[in-house]
């Protein structure tokens, strides 16, 4: 079970994590738990909420659609900008850290919940950010070195913001970190799935979208 105080009210949210079969009785249980433990206090349960199956299974639908609705954004949005063939390989380097952080999160057990999606979602927009200052810099080296191979552009470019992309990624890793030491078990899960968003988004931006994008069978074309 989890607690989460609210001194300024004097009360206490109380959540239990059990199978529906075990439900039955369970906050009469708490009540008398509590009323044997704190005789001098009065105590009283303002409400009760169950989440059953059906409405877990809504709030995993509905979170699903927010991230295909955030994917098809970062899709249209750096077509726009950019060109398709880079749209291709930032949504792929942004499923990319989706994925790893879902997957990481199943090995270790733990919910998925809204919490967690909404750190998903924040994970997808620090990643595009890092892909979009990589393929910022192919774009333009891409006006200027027009001898040059479309692989050693983006080697190039890369190399250019390489430092910048370490230097923010750690910066905001420790941001992250001390969230997770120090932020309390409310925040402990959103916490943790940035440090590990950060940490596969900051290679996925080189190691996943700029591949993609150099895979594509048309030449880049190039601007003077």
């Amino acid at each position: 079970f989890d607690l989460q105080d609210f001194p300024a009210v004097n009360k206490v949210l109380i959540k239990v994590k059990k199978k529906e079969e075990k439900l039955g009785g369970l906050s009469d249980k708490i009540i008398s738990s509590l009323k044997e433990g704190f005789k001098d206090n009065t105590i009283t349960v303002d409400s009760t909420t169950e989440i059953g199956p059906k409405v877990g299974s809504k709030l995993r639908r509905d979170a699903m659609w927010a991230i295909l609705a955030a994917t098809a954004g970062i899709l249209i949005y750096i077509a726009w900008r950019f060109q398709f063939r880079f749209s291709v390989g930032a949504t792929a380097a942004t499923f990319h850290d989706v994925l790893a952080v879902l997957g990481l999160f199943n090995i270790m057990g733990k919910e998925i919940n809204l919490i967690l999606v909404s750190a998903l979602l924040t994970i997808a927009g620090y990643s595009l950010t890092d892909t979009v200052v990589v393929f910022d810099r192919v774009r333009e080296n891409l006006r200027y070195m027009s001898r040059e191979s479309i692989t050693g552009v983006f080697n190039r470019s890369i190399n250019e913001v390489l430092s910048r992309t370490l230097i923010t990624s750690i910066t905001t890793l420790l941001a992250a970190v001390a969230l997770f030491l120090f932020g309390g078990e409310v925040i402990h899960d959103f916490a943790l799935a940035m440090i590990l968003g950060i940490t596969v988004g900051t290679y996925s931006s080189v190691f996943v979208a700029s591949p993609i994008v150099l895979l594509w069978k048309k030449p880049l074309p190039t601007k003077r």
